[in-house]
């Protein structure tokens, strides 16, 4: 079995945690340097991808699905509502909820923004084949499911969730 090249500044040995870490940060930052032709931010980047796939959910689900708290949320679709990527209504069946819809402006950014993303990955990606693309997929899809499991128990135990992030459960 050929050996995996090792960058010079990390150990054969680094934690899988840390590479993973690394790896995540490299894709943000990748995509980050990318979007800024743009004038679009990592977080604009976010919640759009998000809407381009269900248009017109609830402030509080995107924040659920962006696993953000609301406050954060919050902020940031002032700013993307500023821009003019979004506009927020009053949801018909209950007028306390607000409800995030993409304008047309927001809606023509993702045959600009989803070409960066692409770039990115098929960067990362060099050298893999499909197989050990199919496999890496699954491995961590694996451990991200362990990681879920994880902690839905220690919240079931007791253990607090820091305000940074918010569950999976509405």
């Amino acid at each position: 079995m050929m050996e995996s090249p090792v960058p010079m500044n990390l150990s054969p040995k680094e934690r899988i945690a840390h590479l993973v870490r690394l790896a995540g940060r490299g894709f943000t930052r990748g995509l980050q340097i990318r979007l800024t032709e743009l004038d679009v931010t990592f977080g604009h980047w976010v919640f759009l991808r998000i809407l381009w796939e269900q248009d017109g959910i609830s402030q509080r689900e995107l924040s659920t699905r962006a696993m953000l708290t609301e406050p954060t949320t919050h902020k940031a679709l002032e700013r993307l509502e500023a821009l003019g990527y979004v506009a927020r209504r009053k949801s018909e069946d209950d007028q306390r909820r607000q409800r995030v819809f993409l304008t047309e402006l927001g809606r023509d950014l993702r045959e600009k923004l989803e070409p960066m993303a692409l770039e990115v990955n098929a960067v990362a990606l060099a050298g893999l084949s499909d197989v050990d693309q199919a496999h890496l997929r699954r491995m961590l899809f694996t451990i991200i499911e362990n990681l879920q499991r994880d902690e839905d128990q220690g919240i079931a135990e007791g253990r607090k969730m820091p305000p940074t992030r918010v569950t999976t459960d509405l």
